[in-house]
């Protein structure tokens, strides 16, 4: 991926959006824009995210400490 801005963390993040993109258009066949799921359904996915990462985050933080 071309270099967007001159900073590279955000480059990185960048391609993983774009690349998250790519699959999601592979997986459901529509864009964000163009999906019309319900408010709930969004609301749903976003808590499930969410929680999901605070578990990521809690496993680093045992390694770190216990590791």
């Amino acid at each position: 991926m071309a270099d967007l801005t001159g900073d590279p963390v955000v480059n990185r993040v960048l391609g993983k959006f774009i690349k998250r993109s790519s699959q999601g258009m592979v997986k459901f066949g529509v864009t964000m824009q163009d999906n019309n799921a319900p408010a709930i359904h969004w609301i749903e996915n976003a808590q499930e995210e969410l929680m999901d990462g605070i578990l990521y985050l809690e496993k680093l933080k045992w390694e770190m400490n216990n590791g």
